[in-house]
């Protein structure tokens, strides 16, 4: 991937979306091609199709369709399924269609079992049921990664796969009803602190173990794994860091400054009790995250302070609630939901328990 190919971020107002054009650019990629707001409407055929045949890309990162937080993803399952599987099956045959060199599609680690061996290695695929609350999205997300494989085994088209661990950074969505569990946690942490409440209540247990990595880490090993990676299989992009979510509360709860308690609802759901990926695949290729968890969570939290309150709905999916709600509204009309969107817009880990200060990196 020379730094004069012409690339496309599908998703580019998306968390790693985003990332992924910074860290481009820092790279001395000089034709990025479809950046916001001239990002085709991904849901509609016709305009793929038309922004292929005008730009025609050599590399494409495909990291668009709509996610959330278990929230959305009990309220709205069909929105989230339905956008993800149009805007896989129009990129991914155009990609086929205008010859592009190599395509990288980031599915999801909710497609992984839910009761799949731990760290979960790529080979649990499809072994077993998935969690029940977001088994409409990691379908969607699945089909994905099967349709390119089906070009691959039709046409020898170089279509890979990447599975990335729970990403957070700038450009994430920050609404407490629909965000994933660090930006949620969050905006919530930071309006009870102006609120002056004396107690901020997570969901679940806060046993529940996940992986995290940095946007800006995820998406160097996206670059990575696009230079170096032509395998079949999809390639799990994790950091090796696993918090429970307690531990990630309190250091959300430190870095805002919330002086009051923090207190656990068990009555609501924690969702897979533990996720984390077995990266060793990607480590093998010479990539190691970069950022302190620490310095990650203030950076987001600096970038929230600055971009969601005082520009007001400046995030991606700010107005996800809005649009999702005027699709219920319209009959399931997808298009129109993501054209609204897009035009806002080795393997061995931290175990839970130790200290989180240090750098999303593996032991």
């Amino acid at each position: 991937m020379n730094r004069s190919a012409r690339i496309f971020v599908a998703g580019g107002q998306t968390l790693i979306g985003a990332a992924l054009l910074r860290r481009l650019r820092l790279l001395g990629y000089t034709r990025l091609v479809g950046e916001p707001p001239f990002e085709p409407n991904l849901c509609r055929a016709e305009d793929v199709e038309e922004f292929f045949a005008s730009v025609r890309p050599e590399y494409v990162f495909l990291a668009a369709g709509l996610s959330g937080g278990i929230g959305l993803n009990w309220r709205q399952p069909a929105d989230l399924m339905l956008d993800n599987l149009l805007v896989a099956a129009n990129v991914i045959p155009a990609c086929h269609r205008f010859g592009v060199t190599k395509l990288l599609y980031l599915g999801s680690s909710c497609s992984y079992p839910k009761h799949a061996p731990q760290p979960m290695a790529v080979e649990s695929l499809l072994a077993g049921a998935l969690e029940p609350t977001s088994e409409a999205y990691a379908t969607a997300k699945l089909a994905g990664w099967k349709l390119c494989q089906a070009f691959r085994q039709q046409y020898g088209d170089c279509f890979i796969t990447g599975i990335p661990a729970n990403a957070f950074g700038p450009h994430d969505d920050f609404s407490s009803e629909n965000g994933h569990v660090i930006p949620a946690l969050m905006r919530r942490t930071y309006q009870a602190t102006q609120d002056g409440d004396a107690v901020l209540t997570v969901w679940g247990s806060g046993t529940a173990c996940r992986e995290f990595i940095y946007a800006d880490d995820l998406a160097d090993a996206c670059i990575t794994v696009m230079r170096h990676y032509n395998g079949e299989m999809p390639i799990n992009l994790g950091s090796g860091m696993v918090l429970t979510i307690a531990e990630v509360a309190k250091e959300i709860i430190d870095v805002v400054g919330f002086p009051g308690k923090l207190e656990f609802d068990r009555s609501q759901p924690d969702g897979m009790p533990w996720k984390a990926l077995d990266s060793s695949a990607l480590f093998r290729l010479g990539w190691r995250p970069k950022t302190p968890f620490r310095a990650a969570l203030v950076s987001t939290y600096q970038w929230f302070l600055h971009h969601v309150l005082k520009e007001g709905n400046g995030h991606v999916r700010a107005t996800i609630s809005e649009a999702l709600s005027d699709s219920a509204g319209g009959g399931g009309d997808c298009p129109r939901l993501s054209e609204r969107l897009h035009q806002k817009s080795d393997s061995s880990f931290h175990r839970p328990g130790s200290s989180v200060g240090g750098s999303l990196r593996s032991a």
